[in-house]
């Protein structure tokens, strides 16, 4: 039997999350009020294999009540009742988009700015989170990715780690990603663009591949940046770091970032202390254009 509290900030996945745990088999509750979690969690352990697993969602509507949590995780620890805590979080600039593509408003905004709420419902949960064990950043995930997570987690039961790193290519002329950790230039590689008949095709393709690997400075760079992010990475799982985007780019962001970008991906993706993710941002920038104009 497992009880999980699932909890996050507001518009980071909790409900998707839930949904996906019920898929999962999980008997699943939202928003239960703080006075009644105690019961709860007595009726599902006590269950007698009625309920094989339990999830329950808390969050910021709980108001006021939610730091008595810390009381109830007091008494569980002493009477030895197995929990876990699941942690949904992303970005504030990702929250806010989010809210604003939905228009709903924030539970702790009121009638004042969306990211004074955030703010303090951050202040409300950093408790939770500091005592999640599982902490996952919706920022760059898609549905499907946070599901894959889930299932980790709570169907395979595999090693979990909280850092998710994110392998980006962009062009520079398009501007640097906002959220990105890391940014490394690659415009000192053999450019394709200049070559008409690579031109059309991206660092997806073999023949560009081959081209900005031509003279072994590619390779060369390849093997530095990697010996680094070998040194970097344990320090950031360390550190509790939960997102980090590695950005890669190049003039356009269709030939030499993602030739580099895959190349890295590919060198990082045996690794099972972090989840990993690749993009290709500004690959279809030339299309893309050339469609609006």
């Amino acid at each position: 039997m497992r009880l999980v509290i699932v909890t996050g900030m507001s518009g980071a996945g909790k409900t998707v999350a839930l949904k996906n745990l019920e898929d999962l088999g999980f008997y699943c509750v939202d928003n239960l009020p703080i006075p009644l979690v105690e019961k709860f969690a007595q009726l599902t352990l006590g269950s007698q294999g009625n309920f094989k697993n339990a999830a329950l969602g808390i969050d910021i509507r709980s108001g006021e009540e939610l730091s008595a949590l810390n009381l109830v995780f007091e008494d569980w620890a002493r009477n030895q009742i197995p929990y876990e805590i699941l942690f949904l979080d992303a970005s504030d600039q990702t929250l806010i988009k989010r809210y604003k593509e939905t228009r709903r408003s924030h539970p702790l905004a009121g009638e004042g700015r969306l990211d004074q709420g955030i703010a303090l419902e951050r202040k409300k949960l950093a408790f939770l989170k500091e005592e999640a064990d599982y902490i996952i950043d919706t920022s760059r995930l898609l549905t499907k990715e946070l599901k894959q997570e889930l299932e980790k987690i709570f169907l395979y039961d595999e090693e979990y780690r909280n850092l998710y790193i994110t392998i980006l290519s962009f062009g520079f002329k398009y501007g640097i990603p906002s959220d990105a950790d890391l940014v490394f230039d690659v415009r000192f590689l053999p450019n394709p663009y200049y070559d008409e008949a690579l031109r059309p095709l991206t660092g997806e393709d073999e023949a560009v591949r081959d081209y900005v690997m031509q003279n072994g400075t590619a390779a060369t760079f390849i093997d530095k940046l990697h010996d680094m992010l070998e040194f970097l990475i344990p320090h950031y799982v360390l550190e509790g770091k939960t997102q980090l985007v590695i950005a890669i780019g190049c003039t356009g962001g269709k030939h030499r970032s993602v030739t580099i970008a895959k190349a890295i991906y590919e060198r990082l993706k045996s690794h099972e202390e972090f989840g990993l993710k690749m993009e290709h941002r500004d690959i279809d920038q030339d299309n893309k254009r050339k469609r609006n104009g």
